[in-house]
């Protein structure tokens, strides 16, 4: 065989057809149809396809009524993800929240006063002249967290005279049920307070929080929080439901907080993760389904999916896709 006709048998190996979807995506002569859309990420391929399956696993948490945990870090309070987070608590379709201080107290500052968009490079030290905080390119001035100080301090003062007078120590559970009641109808918080959807802080003293913990508890050294307590009534709810699910932006403490306490049960049912983390620095922000797996965070059979993207743009459509009616 001459060796252009080797070369061509390499090339054109003989192939097998694989199974699966055809590989298609959204039909723009059709016009803008919502629903359309988004049924076609699951054809898309990439990211989108690992999108249209999120939308998939969420139907199926929804429709077989498990208990479903979400877990965001406070960046997503900080954007606008806190609409679509909003409306999920509010609307009582998902049953445990999990996320960090500024998760809590930035919720509460904005049903005060807005943030504002700003932009990635703007100069850090003119910004702390001007007495204005940077999230990415979202500015939060300092006389917002003065505001949520007038609202917490006082919560403070009423929990310390409830430990004195009863001697019943507060939770971080408790904080932000007793917040989301201070709020309005424009805050998750408040939805949950008024769902019944606890609100688990176990990093609670990680933010503005924590200043302000340490400035009372400078004055006054005898109060106290209790975090023991979430933990066994965060594994009971794990423990008491028929099944459960995880869905989770961002990674780090909210991320591992699900994922562990679900251990006790040998795993959730179904998981989605949405997050930029890689997993090649063994990081369990970056760690994939599979790795939950592994130590029983996950059921062996679960259905689950990480998908890669940028929750302010992913979360929203998962939201649209699986949780409009």
């Amino acid at each position: 065989m001459h060796k252009t006709e080797k070369a061509r048998d390499k090339i054109f190996k003989e192939s097998e057809e694989p199974e699966g979807l055809r590989i298609k995506g959204y039909d723009f002569s059709k016009g803008r149809n919502m629903n359309e859309l988004l049924d076609s990420y699951a054809s898309t391929g990439f990211q989108a396809s690992h999108l249209g399956k999120a939308v998939e696993i969420a139907k199926k948490m929804r429709k077989e009524k498990v208990t479903i945990f979400l877990g965001f870090t406070s960046n997503m309070i900080s954007s606008g993800v806190r609409e679509a987070i909003l409306h999920l608590v509010k609307n009582k379709m998902v049953h445990v929240v999990v996320t960090t201080a500024g998760g809590v107290e930035e919720d509460i500052i904005k049903t005060l006063k807005p943030f504002v968009l700003g932009d990635f490079r703007l100069d850090g030290a003119e910004l702390r002249r001007k007495g204005i905080n940077r999230i990415g390119n979202i500015l939060v001035p300092n006389d917002r967290y003065i505001e949520f100080e007038k609202v917490f301090t006082p919560l403070l003062h009423k929990l310390f005279t409830e430990q004195k007078e009863t001697g019943k120590i507060s939770t971080p559970t408790e904080i932000c049920k007793r917040l989301g009641e201070l709020g309005d109808e424009t805050s998750a918080l408040y939805w949950c307070a008024r769902n019944n959807i606890p609100v688990f802080c176990p990093g609670i003293t990680d933010g503005s929080m924590g200043d302000m913990i340490f400035f009372f508890k400078s004055e006054n050294p005898e109060f106290k929080l209790d975090v023991t307590d979430d933990v066994v009534k965060l594994e009971d709810l794990v423990l008491d439901a028929k099944e459960t699910g995880a869905i989770i932006l961002g990674g780090s403490l909210p991320k591992h907080h699900i994922m562990n306490a679900n251990m006790m049960r040998e795993g959730t049912k179904y998981a989605i993760y949405i997050n930029t983390a890689m997993e090649g620095d063994g990081s369990d922000s970056g760690a994939l389904p599979e790795e939950a797996k592994s130590w029983g965070k996950s059921s062996a059979d679960a259905d689950n999916v990480k998908v890669q993207c940028d929750a302010t743009i992913a979360f929203p459509l998962l939201v649209a896709g699986a949780f409009v009616d």
